[in-house]
């Protein structure tokens, strides 16, 4: 006998197990482990493409506000231009009445448009006159020839440029347009502006936000460390171009980011890997993965950016593997349950059998020994009851977590609706509140009141919601009382609002008396209407005007809540299984099967049935709860 044979009739002794039925186990821990895992990769692909999809509205945001800033100061150039102090002054470059008179004109423009400089140079690129011609980084008398925009409306064209002073030391866009007199173009008008405040804003957000010109260079970032950074190394080509405007002169060596592409989507995003920033007296740090957006800039070579953090999608992944590993838990509870009980009514038979066949002559003799042995029978079973009650008890506890687990799965199905939801009152508060501030600063207080009243509205909305989700993922012990059947079916709807929305289906209720009440656990009632309406929308999604009903009265003490819907509907043999675990008829992936059976469990736990059928009135499917109504002495009491 070799080695490997002695260790396997070790292993079997320990055991007590046949190869066949260890190799069967070993069989089953590798299939379980292997649904584990599929359920991760599934949880984490669905949470990425929520993350696309919420993360390309709100690139839409940050672009649209990087334009606005721009387009407030385009005009300004033109306007310079048709100044006619300002030609008279190209004309007669050494009249100092002259340059006093535009100095004094650009700066009374600047301080109204709110820009860094406002500038007029002739046709060699020499400053005659600035906004800022009074302080110590004027551009009096300076030449800006070798600058792009400066070049660019010499040529006809609008100038425009992104880089940083040579003279004040400061980062700003360039506007330049050619000033023109009898079809001549005497000089160019430049406006230069400061784009700095963006940074600001973006690095209140979640999220790592960029812009990156034509060179690949960082020139706005959220992440101050990310500033003139480049996403690849630059060609010596490049480096020579930009030496020659000088346009990140003052920004040092332009070193590479670190950024490395993982993994690249079909609509453009892409997985990155940045690697972290080394810390001074610390180990060194794993690097960043990041969810990577981009989308041009209209009229400019720039590439706005936006990086979000892929560690929520994976935390949300390692919880649907931990609801799936759960799921085998509870399982294999129950079939070891099963076969305690099973091995245990057989020990009793067994023991009532060989009493029987106790022969008479030595009757008293068996009936000692036999009391001995169901003595030691029934101390067995005292102890197999007390291990079943604690297997009860921990069942008991494990659907409890598995409940509350539903509910925290439901939120994050729910998790893109709920963000845009948020989203669309944050980004109107920032406009509102910037509207406000402007109509304050000139007086008109009427507007303003308008604006902040608006502000009070949108608030409100966003702390009931928050405060409904905090209420709905409490986890809390079953408390049975009167509620109010309509004010459950308004905080279920409430949550489902943006998804009843998104998918253009509308819900009606009708609940006959308004005041109708129920003995229920007001949390664990509105789970199952949840559960109920979200299938509902889920069974209409592909129908062209998808209709929900939720309906609710009293019916001989009994209060019947109804949920219609002009789905499909559910065939006889779907409806035999309907309340089966893991039985679903959704696609892989969208669902474990359990949300039905979840819910008829509550609705027992609550006294009450929870049935399938046609709908009468829509066609598709009807789900009806039934629970026990609150009679008037209850209710007056």
């Amino acid at each position: 006998m070799n080695h490997y044979q002695r260790a396997g009739r070790h292993l079997r002794r320990l055991t007590g197990a046949s190869p066949g039925r260890l190799l069967a186990c070993i069989g089953a821990v590798v299939a379980v482990a292997v649904v584990v895992f599929a359920s991760y990769v599934v949880a984490e692909l669905f949470s990425i493409r929520s993350l696309r999809e919420s993360t390309k509205h709100r690139m839409d945001i940050y672009s649209a506000s990087l334009q606005a800033e721009m387009n407030r100061f385009e005009y300004l150039p033109s306007v310079v231009a048709l100044n006619d102090k300002v030609a008279a002054l190209l004309q007669n470059p050494t009249d100092r009445e002259l340059i006093d008179a535009v100095n004094r004109y650009l700066k009374t423009v600047n301080t109204k448009a709110g820009a860094s400089a406002i500038y007029v140079m002739n046709r060699d690129g020499l400053t005659l006159a600035a906004s800022n011609w009074d302080q110590s980084t004027s551009f009096v008398n300076m030449n800006f020839a070798y600058r792009p925009y400066f070049r660019d409306a010499m040529q006809g064209g609008p100038g425009r440029f992104y880089g940083i002073g040579t003279v004040s030391r400061e980062a700003g866009y360039y506007f330049g347009d050619g000033i023109v007199r009898h079809r001549r173009l005497e000089g160019v008008a430049a406006v230069k502006v400061n784009l700095e405040k963006l940074d600001r804003a973006w690095g209140h957000e979640g999220e790592k936000i960029a812009v990156v010109d034509g060179n690949g260079v960082i020139f706005l970032a959220s992440e101050p460390s990310w500033k003139y950074r480049t996403l690849r190394a630059l060609s010596s080509e490049t480096m020579g171009r930009l030496a020659q405007t000088r346009q990140y002169t003052e920004a040092g060596l332009l070193s590479p980011l670190g950024l490395k592409e993982q993994r690249a989507f079909e609509d453009g995003t892409a997985i990155v890997q940045i690697a972290a920033e080394p810390i001074a007296a610390q180990p060194p740090r794993a690097p960043y993965d990041y969810l990577m957006h981009g989308n041009e800039v209209p009229g400019t070579d720039w590439r706005l950016i936006v990086l979000s953090e892929l560690s929520p999608a994976r935390a949300a992944a390692r919880k649907s593997a931990a609801l799936t590993t759960l799921t085998f838990v509870l399982l294999g509870t129950l079939v070891l349950y099963f076969r305690q009980h099973r091995r245990t009514t057989a020990q009793v038979h067994a023991a009532r059998i060989a009493l029987q066949r106790a022969h008479h002559e030595e009757l008293e003799r068996k009936v000692a020994q036999r009391t001995e042995a169901f003595g030691e029978v029934n101390r067995k079973l005292e102890a197999e009851i007390a291990e079943r009650k604690r297997a009860e008890d921990a069942l008991r506890g494990t659907l409890e977590d598995l409940v509350h687990t539903t509910k925290m799965a439901t939120l994050g199905q729910m998790s893109a609706g709920i963000t845009h939801e948020l989203n669309q009152p944050l980004a109107a508060l920032r406009t509102l509140s910037e509207s406000a501030i402007v109509f304050l600063e000139r007086g008109q207080l009427d507007l303003a009141r308008e604006n902040l009243q608006v502000i009070a509205q949108r608030t409100h909305h966003m702390a009931k919601l928050t405060a409904q989700l905090k209420k709905f993922a409490r986890k809390s012990a079953l408390d049975m009382r009167p509620s109010l059947v309509s004010a459950v079916v308004s905080d279920a709807l409430f949550l489902l609002t943006q998804s009843a929305r998104a998918s253009s289906v509308r819900i009606d209720q009708r609940i006959e008396p308004p005041d109708l009440l129920a003995i229920c656990d007001t949390n664990r009632f509105e789970q199952v209407l949840l559960n109920l309406l979200s299938n509902a929308l889920d069974a209409v999604a592909n129908v062209t005007e998808g209709k929900v009903l939720l309906a609710a009265s009293e019916d001989g003490g009994w209060v019947d809540i109804e949920v219609h819907d002009n789905g499909p509907g559910i065939s006889a043999a779907i409806e035999a299984h309907l309340f089966e675990p893991f039985f679903s008829t959704k696609e892989q992936g969208m669902g474990l099967g359990l949300g039905l059976a979840i819910s008829a469990g509550i609705v027992r736990d609550l006294g009450g049935t929870l049935k399938a059928s046609r709908s009468p009135q829509l066609g598709g499917a009807m789900f009806t709860v039934r629970l026990q109504a609150v009679v008037m002495e209850m209710a007056h009491a």
